[in-house]
């Protein structure tokens, strides 16, 4: 071959060479590396991750919640039938302060044990310091003595609580 002959070739793979780099690069702009696919999965997985750890944090605080209420409704489930029943109890108490009636005590006692399995309780008032919380001030009265000033005198009504919850305020006379 002569002289000629090899730099044509040589030429001729000088300008096919530009071409091949030319296309590389157009493929590279329009196929992502597998480096950027990488990147572009770890983002998806991040964000798919993120959703499920609030999906299931949410469904943790609605199961809690639920289970809080339920309790709730099974222990206070009965609150205003105990309402209800307040006023009865207050009259037998009225009648077994103006008889001396063995058959209404029983009764009474008897009522007043179920009601107590069940929740119910009797608030001491006199003689304690008037608590906004659990009392309610029907009148107040001049104190006899100094040690008896905001403390409750009398009760008018007495207060009950339902499984530790106030469910009637009593009704009291407070010294000032």
């Amino acid at each position: 071959m002569s002289k000629k002959d090899k730099e044509i070739p040589e030429n001729e793979a000088a300008v096919e060479q530009p071409e091949a780099t030319d296309t590389e690069t157009q493929e590279t702009a329009t196929e992502p590396t597998e480096e950027d696919k990488f990147q572009e999965l770890n983002e998806k997985l991040a964000t798919l991750n993120d959703k499920y750890l609030r999906l299931y944090s949410e469904y943790e605080n609605y199961r809690k919640r639920t289970n809080v209420e339920k309790a709730d409704l099974l222990l206070n489930g009965s609150r205003e039938m105990m309402k209800a029943i307040l006023p009865v109890v207050d009259d037998f108490e009225r009648a077994l302060a103006a008889t001396a009636d063995e058959g209404v005590q029983l009764i009474y006692n008897k009522m007043m044990k179920i009601l107590e399995q069940k929740g119910l309780k009797a608030m001491e008032s006199k003689g304690e310091p008037f608590d906004e919380n659990l009392h309610e001030a029907i009148t107040r009265i001049p104190a006899a003595e100094e040690d008896q000033k905001g403390k409750v005198i009398d009760v008018v009504e007495k207060g009950y609580y339902l499984n530790d919850k106030v469910l009637r305020y009593a009704k009291v006379v407070v010294a000032f």
